[in-house]
Formats: C-alpha cells, structure tokens, sequence
C-alpha cells in the first residue's frame, strides 16, 4: 500500500497539530511495512532530502499568501497525487474540501481529517468563514470518509451537514520530568506560574486568560508560551501588557525544554474554544499538568465531564474566581495532577489511532 498525505507544512517540519498528526502518524505506519508519501510546503525548507526516517519526501512549490498559500499547495500536491501510483490519499485540514473532487475524478480512494470548527474561528471573518464551511461542506460530499477527532465534532458535522463520520481522536506520549534545570534560563520555580501554550489568536482567549489572572490577583506568574509568525495588532495588544509577573516566552523550539515548562506549572490554563481533539491540551494531561479550562462541549469531552480538569466560563471573573479557588484549596491541584494521565484512554494512544487509520485506509482500497 502507498498512502499519500497531503495538507500539512510537512515532514519533518514541526509548527501545529496537523504536522505533529503527520509525523506521529507516517512514522508508524512506515514501521508496518506502509509505503508513505507526505506532501511538504517547499518554501519552508532549505533542504530537500527524498527520504527521512522511511518516509518519500514530496516537494511542491506554492504562492507565497498568507491565507492562500496553503490552499494552494494542497491542490497541486492533490493532482501530482492523483497522478502517481498512490492507492490512497489522506488530506487533513477542512479547507481542502474542494480537492476532493479531483481523487473523485481520478478514481483515487481519499479521506480527509476535517479538524476543527474554522467557519467560526474569528479569525476567518466573512468571506474566510464562509469559505471554511463551504468547503467542510464539500468534504462530506467529495471524500470516501470524513474522519473527525472527538464525539462532539462528529455530532456537529452529523447536525450541520447531515453526515456520519468516522472519529479517530488524536493522540499523546505519556512523559515524566526529566530536567528541571531548563526552567533556569526563565527564572521560574516549579508550582510557582500558570501555563498557557498556544498561538495567539482570538479563538485562543489567551487576552481573557491573561485579565483573569490579573483580577486574581495572585502572587503566582503567568507563563505564555506561543506567538503569531506575522504582524498582527491582537497579538501586539497582549504582549504590551509584559510585566514582571507575567512573561511571554514566545516560541519554543526545544521540545524538551517545553515539557519541563508543562511539568512545573502549577496550572496549565486552556482557553482553546473551536477545536475538536485539542494537542495542546492532550500534551497538558500527558504530562501530569493540573488543568483549568474553558467550558466546551470539546473540553468536556477531553476531561471527562470534569474528572481530569476544572472549567471556567468565557468571562474574567470566572476564570480569576477559579484562580482564587485553587489557591486557597491547593489539594485539589494535586490530586488533578496525580490523576492527570489515566485521561489518556486507548482512545488518544498513537498505536490505537494508528491502527484504526491502517484499517480504513484498507477500507476505503478494499471498496474501489
């Protein structure tokens, strides 16, 4: 079997969830004895091996636009596809919908992993959200199989679009502290800050996050992990409020040394809000974080209702009242992080989610 991936930046190239997916993903097939292709953005790289760890390494240039490079490198890299001796081809990303129809055309078996709910994302406003559902929508109509990443998304294309689809939850690795000496460089102490990794966007509600702690009043920091690669005023507006108690670190590169900031926080802070399987907040249960977290369908679903985490409403007050709680109650942060990983059912297990892609891509050859 030759299995195509196609709508991420690449391999190895690491920056959101869909290319940890890929990575996580191609490496375990490969070692199955599957023949992967993964589709790269050429523009990111500055070397272009043809093979790296087993898995063929596809080049495609693409136009240089902030909302339409992507776009773009998904449907060329969908036509050389179609053109190849690829059995089966999975996209990720629900913009790429309408690309669909050209494995439909070719006759290629395609599935496509649709993520999470772009149409409502503020950053996509008007003509960007109306493409984002436009195109979920084709999806269902185009690809073999929508693939969707939790129960509640499934329920959201099954209402919005009238289609069942299949759901392979995203995965972790379980990990232990290893190195506390990488907190040095941040003059942090374990327990002593919350935590908030991710880009900062509005659907991210790092601003809120950030004014809750601030109306908390705690004598903790606040740690912020991420940034937006690109200019951009809300991004500006929150990082102007830097301060001695409140530290924006930008992106970290070391894999290694943000687990060690994930393993001392005292709380990790999620206010991730359109999302389905969210990696940030996986990676926060893996290793062993206490979690606050915005009150979604989606992050009720990942905590179990409130087993493995506490949630707050989409307002300061909530988030600093939560604040406040914890503080004066320290035992039930450790008994969050104690319990933590057993969150991590087989459903969020790579091997599980790998199995279960290996079965429906046989599936979807079997049928044609």
């Amino acid at each position: 079997m030759t299995v195509a991936i196609i709508g991420s930046r690449g391999y190895p190239y690491v920056y959101s969830g869909y290319e940890t997916f890929v990575k996580e993903l191609a490496e375990r097939l490969v070692q199955r004895g599957i023949h992967v292709k993964v589709y790269c953005h050429k523009n990111l790289f500055t070397g272009f091996p043809n093979q790296v760890n087993g898995i063929e390494l596809v080049y495609i240039p693409t136009i240089e636009s902030k909302n339409l490079s992507q776009l773009i490198h998904s449907f060329f890299s969908m036509v050389h596809a179609c053109t190849s001796t690829t059995d089966v081809i999975l996209a990720v990303n629900a913009a790429n919908g309408p690309w669909g129809l050209i494995a439909r055309l070719f006759g290629k078996p395609a599935c496509i992993n649709v993520d999470g709910l772009e149409w409502l994302r503020p950053k996509w406003k008007g003509l960007g959200s109306k493409y984002f559902r436009f195109a979920a929508w084709l999806a269902t109509k185009w690809y073999d199989r929508v693939i969707t990443d939790a129960e509640e998304m499934r329920r959201v294309y099954l209402r919005e679009f009238k289609k069942e689809s299949t759901v392979i939850a995203y995965g972790a690795n379980i990990r232990y502290p290893q190195n506390p000496a990488l907190l040095e460089p941040f003059h942090l102490q374990p327990n002593n800050y919350y935590l908030i990794v991710g880009r900062l966007i509005p659907d991210n509600n790092a601003d809120l996050l950030l004014e809750g702690f601030i109306a908390a009043n705690s004598s903790k920091k606040l740690v912020i992990v991420g940034d937006v690669p690109y200019k951009d005023a809300y991004a500006d507006a929150i990082k102007a409020k830097a301060a001695n108690n409140i530290i924006f670190l930008g992106y970290i590169t070391n894999s290694e040394t943000l687990a060690e900031l994930y393993h001392h926080c005292y709380a990790y802070l999620h206010g991730h809000e359109f999302g389905g399987t969210n990696p940030t907040l996986l990676k926060a249960m893996a290793y062993g974080c206490a979690i606050l977290a915005l009150d979604t369908p989606f992050n009720r679903e990942m905590l179990a209702d409130g087993r493995y985490g506490l949630f707050f409403e989409k307002n300061k007050q909530s988030i600093a009242h939560q604040m406040q709680a914890v503080e004066q109650q320290d035992g039930q942060l450790v008994r969050l992080r104690e319990i933590a990983r057993d969150g991590l059912t087989g459903k969020y297990n790579w091997e599980l989610i790998t199995d279960a892609y290996l079965a429906l891509l046989n599936e979807l050859i079997a049928r044609k």
